[in-house]
C-alpha cells in the first residue's frame, strides 16, 4: 500500500503509543466523541484506516469502529496473551485492540483505537481524496489465497516461510455457523474447516506457486483427515475467490492425478472467513509446536516413486 510522506514527525506522546504500544487515557482523545464525516488515517504513515461511517459510540472512552477499510488493519496476538492487538497494515504502527461478541452493532466487532494513533481528513477534503486514492494504486495490489490442509498451525507456519508471502491468518471457513469458536469447529458439525488466509505479493510469487506449495505441505490424498487429525474440519480444500483461481487449482489437481495421486481435495467457492482466536495465530512461531507440514515434492514425482 502506498502511503503519504507528508505526515509531520511524531510527538513524544504519539511515539509512546504508536511505536511503544502505549495507551492514552480514556476519554482524553480528540476523536473519542467526534461525529464529523471523513476518513481516519494512520498518524505515522498516512494510510487510510477507517471511515467515519463505521464509527459508533461504545462508551469505552476511546474511538470505536465496527470495521476497518479493506486490508488497512492487521490483527496480532497481544503480548498479554489475552487480547488481540491491531496495527496499521502499511507501517505496523500500534492502533489499539479489537474485541468481538459485545453486540454493540450488527457487525459485532469493536476496534478500540487510540486517537493519538490517527489523523483525520474531513469528507471531500483534498487530503482525504489523496489518502483514498493511494489505496487503489496498482502498485499496492496484493493477492489472497484461502486453503485448508489439516491443522492450521502447521499450514500457517509453512506459508510464513515462503518468499513473497506478506501475511497469514489462521481461521475457519466453508461452514454454516457464523462466528464459530475453536470449540464449535472441533465438534465437527459446523461444516467449517481449519483454514488459512494467505496475503501475498503477486510481483514476487504467483497464485499458482502458492497452490503448488499447498499441495506439497500436506497430503491431498487423505479424505477428511490429515495424519492423526480426523474429521471434515481437517479436510483438504481450496476456497477459490474467482474463476481464475478455480482454473489454477483444477490444473494442478489434474497434474497430480496424471502422476498417480488419488487427489481428494475439495474445490469450494470462498465464503466468509472467520479469524481464529488470538492464541492460534503464529502458534508454531511462538511455541515451537505444530510445525508438522513439511514440504514434499509431488509435481515431478509419480505417486509410486515417492
Amino acid at each position: 500500500m502506498k502511503t503519504s510522506s507528508s505526515m509531520p514527525p511524531l510527538s513524544d506522546r504519539e511515539a509512546d503509543v504508536i511505536l511503544r504500544k502505549g495507551t492514552e487515557a480514556p476519554y482524553s482523545g480528540r476523536y473519542t466523541d467526534s461525529k464529523e464525516a471523513g476518513t481516519y488515517v494512520c498518524r505515522q504513515c498516512g494510510a487510510a484506516l477507517y471511515s467515519s461511517k463505521d464509527k459508533f459510540e461504545s462508551g469505552c472512552g476511546w474511538p470505536s469502529f465496527d470495521t476497518e477499510l479493506p486490508g488497512a488493519v492487521r490483527r496480532l496476538p497481544d503480548a498479554d496473551g489475552r487480547r488481540v492487538e491491531i496495527v496499521c497494515a502499511a507501517c505496523g504502527g500500534h492502533l489499539g485492540h479489537v474485541f468481538e461478541g459485545e453486540g454493540f452493532t450488527t457487525k459485532n466487532t469493536r476496534h478500540c483505537v487510540n486517537s493519538l494513533s490517527m489523523a483525520f481528513y474531513p469528507a471531500g477534503s483534498p487530503e482525504e481524496a489523496q489518502a483514498l486514492a493511494q489505496r487503489t494504486q496498482p502498485a499496492s495490489a496484493t493477492g489472497t489465497a484461502i486453503v485448508a490442509g489439516g491443522c492450521f498451525w502447521g499450514v500457517e507456519d509453512a506459508y510464513r516461510r515462503m518468499p513473497g508471502v506478506i501475511d497469514v491468518v489462521s481461521g475457519y471457513t466453508g461452514g454454516r455457523v457464523p462466528n464459530p469458536t475453536y470449540e464449535d469447529v472441533c465438534r465437527g458439525d459446523t461444516g467449517h474447516a481449519e483454514a488459512v488466509r494467505v496475503t501475498f505479493d503477486p510481483a514476487v510469487v504467483s497464485y499458482e506457486q502458492i497452490l503448488r506449495r499447498f499441495f506439497e505441505i500436506h497430503d491431498p490424498t487423505q479424505l477428511d483427515r490429515q495424519g492423526p487429525d480426523v474429521g471434515d474440519q481437517y479436510r483438504s480444500a481450496v476456497f477459490f475467490l474467482d474463476a481464475g483461481q478455480e482454473a489454477v487449482a483444477r490444473k494442478l489437481m489434474n497434474r497430480l492425478k496424471e502422476l498417480g495421486y488419488n487427489v481428494v481435495t475439495r474445490l469450494e467457492q470462498a465464503g466468509p472467513f472467520y479469524e481464529a482466536e488470538a492464541y492460534h495465530q503464529r502458534f508454531a512461531e511462538r511455541t515451537g509446536r505444530g510445525r508438522c507440514h513439511m514440504s514434499v515434492p509431488r509435481f515431478d514425482t509419480p505417486a509410486d516413486k515417492r
